[in-house]
Formats: structure tokens, C-alpha cells, sequence
């Protein structure tokens, strides 16, 4: 059966990234069902090699070395709705290879709420429960029923419910506690039908405002085209003719404080921006700690530099390598340590530094 998988020899994975930096993979080859991932695994198991599970990289920053193993890519594709229950929920699953937007797209066509405020975000749904994706309030942890995995310790494939998944703020046991255990490579949503969009974020309650749009009551529909906006006005939709949107997304996570960090912060920089979360911290944005800290949109490091729309983002201004962008992110995080006591976290995966 190893025949069957369609193995390559140094394949540059620059290009399987959106920032576009990177080495080779030793080997690589994409999967597309559930029985070619677990045959890719005993592939590299047989020959003790290390394994790197990609799928967008919408979300990944791949050193200049490349990688001296086999590269999977994770392909599986197909979606599926479940009726309506009689509370009104409805499940979609989705493979793990299935284009993320397109799978918000189809949910806000189909009137269902939970996804709505994660329009735009680039990658692939597999990514979605690692990292816990979220934005504008929303997170996917939120509607999540469970995922599917291929559990790399038992050589099987099994099912984990939402609470097995151990989510927090950009975060789950995919990332943390069980990091390269499981590959996902389906994820089932709970979403209501004809439910209410979620609308708590200041920013997007202020591109919904009815005097600017007209609309008093907005529909999943309304929400999703004003995220859309936003994202744009940042170049944070990926858009091959926009260079200010050949990035990681947003690179740095926005610090989760206490109120005492928040005051200090105060004292150094008056009335600093922030969201109050439930557990009663306050997430302050990382976009706001980096310009306060000298680092403005459009500030530019060789071939490299920060979007010149979005200070949260660094961009590959063309033929960057991977070593640039790391430089960047250290001379920013140092910036705001040293400003402001706080340490700026990556929200990317890094790969051979």
C-alpha cells in the first residue's frame, strides 16, 4: 500500500505557506483519506523519521533549513449537515482539508449562527480546533461538538468531545498538553438555525452601526460582510494582489492581563485599549502594545517588515527568508517587553528554530 502514496523528494515548502518563507522537506506527500494519513505514519514510523502535519499554512513559519522529514499535507474534503434537531441545532461536519472560509460561507447562505464573526480568516477547518481560532468574540470552541483525530499513540482513529479538547484563549490540548498526538481530520460544528449573530466585539459593533449601514437588526448574513470589511481595511484577507497580505495573519496572540497589569500599562501609556474577558482579565490589543512601542505600520527590516495596514502582521515584502522574519518578531517582542513588562506570544507555529 506505501505504493500507492504519492511520495516527493525535496519539495520546497515556501510556497505551501502564506508567508512564503522556507526550506525543503526531505519528503512530502498529501493525503486525502483517512487510511493514506495512518499508511503515511507507518511510512515514517519504519523509517524513523521525524513527521511535520501541514494543511493551509495559513499558520505556520517553516525555518530556512526546511525540514528533514516527511511533510504530510492533509487533504480530506467533504461536508455534511445534519437536519435540523428539534431545538433547532444543526451539525455540520466538515473534513479536515476543506477551505475554512468556504465552510463560513456556506453556513451564513445557510442561515445557521456560530461562525460568523470568523469570516475571512485564512487556512484550513483542520487548523480551526488547535488553535482554538477566534476573532471579533467569537471561537470556534464555542460550537464545537467534537473532532476527529488520528491518535499517533494508539494508531487509531478516534473522537473527542469538545470537553476532551481542553480549549482556552487560542489554545486546546492539540497545541499544549498532547502537541503532536492527534491530527484532525474532521470537525463537527453545533450551530443554531435562524439563531441570533454574536455581536459583543467594539470594533465590529461599530462597523455594524445603524447610521453608517442602515441596519437595526443585523443577520448572520450582515455580520459576516462587515467582518469581511474589517479584515480587508487590514489586509488580513489573502488577496494575491494586495503584498500587504502575504503574511502568517496576525503573528503575535493579544496578551491576556490582569486588571494590576492593565494599570501598569496605564502608567507608562494613559487609557490603553482592552476587552474585558469573563474570568475578569483583560485582553489587551497586541496591535496597540507594538505601535505604542515604536514599531508603526508599514515599518520596514530589509525584506521584511509590518503590514501597512495592520501592525499585528508582518509581511514578506519579497524574497524574505525565514530568518528575517524571526529577527522582526524578536525586535518587537524585546520592544514591548522592555516598554511595557509584558511578553508578546506567537500566534504562528514554528518549525526548525
Amino acid at each position: 500500500m506505501t505504493q500507492e502514496l504519492k511520495i516527493q523528494e525535496n519539495v520546497e515548502l515556501a510556497p505551501f505557506t502564506t508567508l512564503g518563507v522556507g526550506g525543503p522537506a526531505r519528503l512530502f506527500v498529501r493525503v486525502k483519506y483517512e487510511a493514506e494519513l495512518i499508511e503515511a505514519f507507518r511510512f515514517a514510523h519504519e523509517r524513523r523519521m521525524e513527521v511535520l502535519v501541514i494543511g493551509g499554512g495559513s499558520n505556520l513559519v517553516i525555518s530556512d533549513k526546511g525540514f528533514d522529514g516527511i511533510v504530510i499535507q492533509v487533504g480530506m474534503q467533504g461536508t455534511y449537515f445534519s437536519p435540523a434537531s428539534a431545538e433547532g441545532y444543526v451539525e455540520l461536519t466538515a473534513a479536515a482539508g476543506e477551505m475554512w472560509d468556504d465552510v463560513v460561507r456556506d453556513t451564513v447562505e445557510g442561515h445557521l449562527a456560530g461562525l460568523e464573526c470568523l469570516s475571512g480568516i485564512p487556512g484550513l477547518v483542520g487548523g480551526t480546533p488547535v488553535q482554538n481560532v477566534g476573532a471579533y468574540g467569537q471561537e470556534v470552541s464555542e460550537t464545537i461538538a467534537s473532532v476527529r483525530c488520528y491518535d499517533r499513540h494508539e494508531g487509531k482513529i478516534v473522537d473527542l468531545s469538545n470537553e476532551q479538547c481542553g480549549f482556552a484563549y487560542r489554545s486546546s490540548i492539540f497545541n499544549s498538553s498532547a502537541a503532536g498526538r492527534y491530527v484532525v481530520t474532521s470537525v463537527t460544528y453545533r450551530l443554531r438555525e435562524g439563531g441570533e449573530p454574536k455581536i459583543i466585539y467594539p470594533e465590529l459593533i461599530r462597523e455594524l452601526d445603524a447610521g453608517k449601514t442602515g441596519v437595526t437588526s443585523p443577520s448572520v448574513s450582515d455580520v459576516r460582510e462587515a467582518v469581511l470589511r474589517i479584515r480587508r481595511k487590514k489586509s488580513m484577507v489573502i488577496d494575491p494582489d494586495d503584498p500587504n497580505s502575504r503574511s502568517a495573519g496576525s503573528f503575535f496572540k493579544n496578551p491576556v492581563v490582569t486588571e494590576e497589569v492593565l494599570n501598569s500599562v496605564a502608567s507608562v501609556t494613559p487609557d490603553p485599549p482592552f476587552f474585558r474577558m469573563p474570568d475578569g482579565r483583560v485582553k489587551v490589543p497586541a496591535a496597540w502594545l507594538i505601535e505604542q512601542s515604536g514599531f508603526h505600520k508599514g515599518y520596514t527590516a530589509g525584506n521584511v517588515g509590518i503590514s501597512e495596514k495592520h501592525s499585528l502582521a508582518i509581511i514578506n515584502k519579497g524574497g524574505a527568508t525565514a530568518d528575517e522574519v524571526i529577527g522582526l518578531m524578536t525586535a518587537i517582542s524585546n520592544a514591548v517587553k522592555e516598554k511595557f513588562g509584558i511578553d508578546l506570544h506567537p500566534e504562528p507555529v514554528l518549525v526548525g528554530f
